[in-house]
């Protein structure tokens, strides 16, 4: 089964005032080429968003990226 996400990059752009921290990492990871849901779930961790767009910059696939820098508590998430 396929699932459409119906965010879109006007949710990364709003015209008002700022946006909480989640959301605005969950933009962030997107706009850096993870899924929505990758990026939400990550972006509601205590992971470094530094050293996972770090990562992903130097060619590293952002699940991959994901499951490297999970926190170990967080280690079986689901990325």
């Amino acid at each position: 089964m396929t699932t459409h996400d119906i965010r879109t990059s006007e949710t990364c752009r709003p015209t008002g005032p700022p946006v909480d921290v989640v959301t605005w990492r969950t933009c962030r990871l997107h706009e850096a080429g993870f899924p929505w849901a990758l990026a939400d779930s990550v972006a509601r961790t205590s992971t470094d968003l530094h050293e996972l767009l770090q990562l992903v910059d130097a060619g590293c696939p952002p699940q991959l990226a994901a499951r490297i820098l999970a926190p170990i508590d967080e280690a079986t998430g689901p990325w």
